[in-house]
């Protein structure tokens, strides 16, 4: 029998399941027409983003897929014109896939709200459902993608499986692109409705969180889904993608550890293993849906632990079957799986308003926001240090039983279990609507305390959801640098040559320069994108407080659509050059200092994006918590000294946790991908 076979199977299961998934949320209670009009407000307001968003990014798509479509038609650029194709298909899917997400999303917030007034599990089914549809969407559409181009332009076409897997970076060109857009564009929103409801609402006006007297209340909420559920499953889209495609390329040219021990056989393994792990990821997904929900975090956690058993079992059957009773690549999957856990519970611990370091952040309000800041900065810095650490111990492990091939495989070991882990993620932003629209829709204390206690724990998922992305950023891009190394060999070595990245070759030094510093920049420029809109923000939500009397007139009502607006423009109109900084970077540095100086701007660019990522990220994440910690009723709770200092911290924190630090996993995993799409042109012309 044929085992690849499970992959097409795989792929049409999760699409199945997750249709099942999203009748079941459907057919649930919204609740009242209060909760029904909050929740189309959101929905509506998402879904407007979305499609402007779209209509930037469809001029984008056609222009990058044009120029393609022409270089394949110069006879020395090496470049095919399937490339032109799977850039389009990866950036369709990878729109689909955010689409489905975000309308699943805005559909379950009003009914987990209503769920929760009959027990907390009911939310949490609810709520961690919708989250599952955007994780098998997810699983299911990249499996099918990848799989379906490789029997297309392989099987049927008959080109060569190192020409094949080259054209496959198109599909993983066009996913990264959208990725990158939907994060910065998203992150931008999202943050600068979140800002500006805070610092207005919360810290000058003193109203709750939520408080449907705030303007700005509904950008918030529709941030959340266009930030954390569009924007991060995409992210993990291409990442998944990228990592099985980097794979399969290592085991398709020459020169790879694969191609000389097990020929073609390791090029289908890696599509093996993430078909299997979508049916551990539903089995770990029924955990939590028919669990009881005493233990909330509790079952979240074991669905990640059963899904990585059971994946582990599935791979293992799977390469000693494929490679027939050789099981190195299976040793080097295992180390990235266990990496992608460790990182998960480090960020958990740095994040989790039950640790230690979160709590420190909030004692640290004894003294005011600067110590406040300072604390978080601090803990921020010393999460770095254990995903580091199980990145760089996977990567010896795996490079130790597999060579660069084990590498490549362990990233699609640790992304393996997406299809759960993206499900957890997702849940995060559905549980901060519903706790949103209990207190817009005034459905009592009990309700918002269980939404509430939902949302708490979704922070700190949401937080492991974006130290997992990192964490498989990093390692798929070390696979991508290998792919890269040895992509350039193969078109070197016919005219003599050969690359190497050499520390005494001073083109790679000034290309490790550039790289580390672009993280910076992009960071900078993303956090400055979020700063300018929210001062937009603020100055609305003043103006609306003042002209319509919102704090002493209860029959007023605020232009919610005004903020929306504000939020989509300012988005729309930021997002753009960060965007391209990541896309143009690679060619210009290629162009002038050649394939050498390439090789040191990705180095450089992992090396320092991957710890700024986790910094800002797990930064961001314990000032949240913090303030968490303080509104559960510690050091004062509501209302006290320490809960504003709190706040400013949150605020702070969210652009670093929400849009810079998320957008970095994708800036590195995207400057690998257009260096390798690109790579033959930047040969052929840089001399």
């Amino acid at each position: 029998m044929d085992i690849s076979i499970i992959v097409p199977i795989g792929g049409i299961v999760a699409l199945l399941f997750a249709t099942y998934l999203f009748f079941t949320v459907k057919k649930q209670s919204s609740g009242n027409e209060k909760m029904k009009e909050l929740s189309g407000a959101i929905r509506e307001g998402a879904m407007a983003f979305l499609k402007s968003e779209y209509k930037v990014l469809v001029i984008f798509v056609a222009v990058v897929a044009s120029l393609l479509g022409m270089a394949s038609f110069f006879e020395d650029s090496n470049i095919h014109w399937g490339s032109s194709v799977a850039f389009i298909i990866g950036a369709i899917f990878s729109a689909v896939a955010g689409n489905i997400g975000m309308l699943m999303a805005t559909m379950a917030n009003a009914r987990t709200a209503e769920g929760t007034k009959k027990s907390i599990g009911k939310g949490l089914s609810i709520a961690f459902s919708s989250g599952a549809v955007m994780g098998m969407c997810v699983v299911g559409l990249g499996v099918l993608g990848v799989f379906s181009l490789y029997i297309l332009f392989h099987n049927l076409l008959s080109l060569t499986p190192a020409l094949t897997t080259n054209i496959l970076f198109g599909f993983g060109f066009g996913a990264s692109s959208i990725a990158l857009f939907a994060r910065v564009g998203g992150g931008i929103y999202t943050k600068s409705a979140d800002v500006g409801a805070d610092l207005v609402g919360k810290v000058e006006a003193g109203i709750p969180e939520d408080d449907p007297r705030n303007p700005a209340v509904i950008a918030d909420q529709v941030g959340d889904n266009v930030g954390d559920v569009a924007g991060m499953g995409a992210d993990l889209f291409e990442s998944y993608v990228d990592s099985i495609i980097a794979t399969m390329a290592l085991a398709a040219v020459a020169g790879g550890f694969a191609v000389t021990t097990y020929g073609d056989k390791a090029i289908i393994l890696p599509l093996v293993i993430a078909g299997m792990g979508i049916f551990a990821s539903i089995i770990g997904t029924l955990v939590v849906t028919m669990g009881k929900g005493k233990n909330i975090y509790g079952i979240l956690r074991n669905s990640l632990f059963i899904s990585t058993a059971i994946t582990a079992v599935f791979a293992g059957a799977a390469t000693w079957y494929i490679l027939d009773g050789e099981m190195s690549p299976f040793f080097a999957m295992i180390a990235g799986l266990v990496a992608g856990i460790v990182i998960g519970l480090s960020t958990e611990y740095y994040t989790s308003e039950k640790r230690k370091p979160a709590q420190s952040i909030a004692d640290a309000s004894k003294t005011g926001p600067a110590t406040v800041i300072i604390q978080g900065m601090t803990t921020g810095m010393l999460s770095t240090v254990i995903p580091i650490i199980a990145v760089v111990i996977a990567m010896l492990v795996a490079h130790h039983f597999a060579d660069f091939y084990g590498v490549a495989i362990s990233a699609v070991g640790m992304l393996s279990i997406l299809g759960v882990s993206l499900a957890t993620d997702c849940y995060g932003p559905v549980a901060d609507n519903a706790q949103g629209i209990s207190e817009m829709a005034g459905m009592g204390t009990e309700v918002r305390e269980r939404t509430e206690q939902l949302d708490a724990i979704g922070n700190t998922t949401a937080a492991m959801g974006k130290g997992f992305a990192i964490g498989s950023a990093a390692i798929t891009s070390l696979a991508l640098i290998f792919v890269y190394m040895i992509a350039a060999n193969e078109l070197l070595i016919p005219a003599g040559k050969t690359l190497e990245l050499s520390l005494g070759n001073p083109k790679v030094i000034s290309g490790v320069f550039i790289g580390a510093m672009l993280p910076f920049v992009f960071t900078a420029l993303t956090m400055g994108a979020v700063g300018r809109a929210a001062y937009a923000m603020v100055e609305e939500v003043r103006y609306q407080f003042k002209k319509f009397d919102l704090l002493n007139n209860d029959k007023n009502k605020p232009d919610y659509a005004r903020c929306v607006k504000i939020s989509t423009s300012r988005a729309l109109k930021e997002m753009i050059f960060p965007s391209l900084l990541a896309i143009v970077s690679p060619v210009i540095i290629g162009l002038i200092l050649g394939p050498e100086g390439l090789g040191g701007l990705l180095v450089g660019s992992i090396a320092t994006g991957f710890l700024l990522a986790v910094y800002l990220a797990n930064a961001g994440g314990a000032w949240d918590n913090a303030k968490k910690y303080v509104e559960s009723g510690n050091l004062g709770g509501k209302g006290s000294d320490a809960h504003k200092a709190t706040i400013i911290g949150d605020t702070v924190g969210d652009p670093c946790k929400d849009t810079s630090g998320p957008s970095l996993n994708i800036l590195i995993k995207l400057m690998s991908i257009v260096s390798l799409v690109f790579l033959p042109l930047i040969i052929a012309f840089s001399g």
